[in-house]
């Protein structure tokens, strides 16, 4: 049995790059005494360096990821009972934005190697009512965006990127956030850029931005002749704070990329050719980001299902995440019992132009169950280093022997 060693990890200082470059940036903001985005520079400046990294026309800045795919469904502006598609495999920050503008997530079952929707799962859930399709680069593994995007365009339908684990992936070349209508991020602790919590949303529409940048501020128009406040809004705000370690972040995030690709691809050969153990399955003409590292699992080769599997590795020292999500997004108590606005269980009922009673039917995702059934996550750092690599591997590889033995 090989001796346990500690990885580095991205809730605390051994799997994060910070140090003392956001320490300058957050001493100048401290000393400046302005901590607001609407008095200070920080923000600013980081929107500006994050759009010119994306070659975007604009960056706008909030407070989280969940908030950044709330202005993103806020810029698209849907009518009550309107549909968004979606996937029923993200995390539900990316889901209840949509109940909170009155819009449906309709779930376009997965392709159970890639974990993400294509289009042709997304266009048999495209109706009168759909308004807009919001793709996830799930674990930073981009979508197959080109027949996605004919798809959208065919049906004059706008994409919404949520890149929150997808920091510069990119598909043919082209940077995921940058192919839809807009690309959303997350800031959270573990995330390629992180200032704990917060989120951008980048487009090259001015239209979209100037909503955007309206709705984080209460639709409050700083800057304008008369300003007001022109629709419903809520305070997203980024801090100068939080923006002047997302700042110095900016100058990291091409390395952080870089060493994670690097690390996943030296797993991926430790794990080649291991019985039952599937590297994670790239999306051709695309290059993954490594948020974390999906292995899939083959259960019947193991003659032991992936909760079980992870229990063997646990006990050799290494912790992976099962099934990454316990269940899809439609099986949580909030979707499935409509739990939304008091007993309303608006939007489902009483949200114009829904006649009929919506259900989600689990038969109509077997990717995503399927998906679920044998993915477990590994965590993946910038700051793993060989060591670190082979005990992975070996723990894999020992975890495999036990299991399969003279099958091997």
């Amino acid at each position: 049995m090989k001796t346990p060693i500690s990885l580095p990890r991205d809730d605390n200082s051994t799997g994060r790059d910070l140090g003392e470059e956001e320490i300058a940036l957050l001493t100048q903001v401290i000393k400046s005494g302005t901590l607001t985005s609407t008095k200070g520079t920080m923000v600013q400046r980081m929107e500006e360096g994050f759009a010119r990294l994306y070659g975007a026309a604009y960056c706008v800045a909030m407070s989280s990821g969940t908030a950044s795919v709330h202005t993103a469904v806020k810029a698209i502006d849907p009518e009550p009972g309107d549909e968004i598609i979606t996937t029923p495999i993200t995390d539900m920050g990316a889901i209840t934005p949509i109940l909170y503008q009155g819009a449906i997530p309709v779930f376009a079952d997965v392709d159970p190697n890639t974990y993400n929707i294509t289009a042709e799962t997304i266009a048999r859930r495209i109706t009168a009512r759909t308004r807009a399709i919001m793709v996830t680069h799930l674990f930073g593994n981009p979508c197959d965006m080109d027949p996605i995007m004919a798809l959208a365009r065919s049906h004059s339908l706008p994409v919404i990127e949520d890149c929150s684990q997808a920091f510069l992936a990119e598909y043919h070349s082209q940077l995921v956030g940058t192919i839809g209508a807009m690309g959303c991020f997350s800031l959270q602790q573990g995330k390629h850029m992180t200032c704990g919590e917060g989120g951008l949303l980048v487009t090259s529409d001015p239209v979209i931005a100037r909503r955007a940048r309206l709705f984080v501020n209460k639709a409050w128009g700083y800057g304008d002749p008369t300003p007001d406040h022109y629709f419903l809004a809520l305070n997203y705000r980024m801090s100068e704070l939080q923006g002047a370690v997302v700042l110095a972040q900016l100058q990291k995030v091409k390395s952080v990329v870089a060493r994670r690709q690097r690390v996943a691809a030296q797993i991926d050969e430790g794990l080649r050719n291991l019985p039952g153990i599937f590297p994670p399955v790239v999306t051709p003409g695309a290059t993954h980001a490594y948020w974390k590292y999906p292995v899939q699992i083959d259960n019947a080769a193991l003659g032991i299902d992936v909760v079980a599997f992870a229990k063997q590795l646990e006990a050799l020292g290494l912790v992976a995440q099962p099934r990454y999500i316990q269940k899809p997004a439609f099986m949580c108590e909030v979707l499935r019992d409509r739990r939304t606005f008091g007993k309303s269980a608006f939007p489902f009922r009483g949200a114009r132009a829904v006649e009929e009673q919506f259900t989600y039917d689990p038969s109509d995702y077997p990717g995503a169950l399927m998906a679920l059934s044998r993915v477990l996550v590994v965590p993946i750092n910038e700051f793993y280093s060989s060591e670190h690599v082979e005990f992975i591997c070996g723990t894999f590889r020992e975890a495999v022997s036990a299991l399969v033995g003279g099958r091997t």
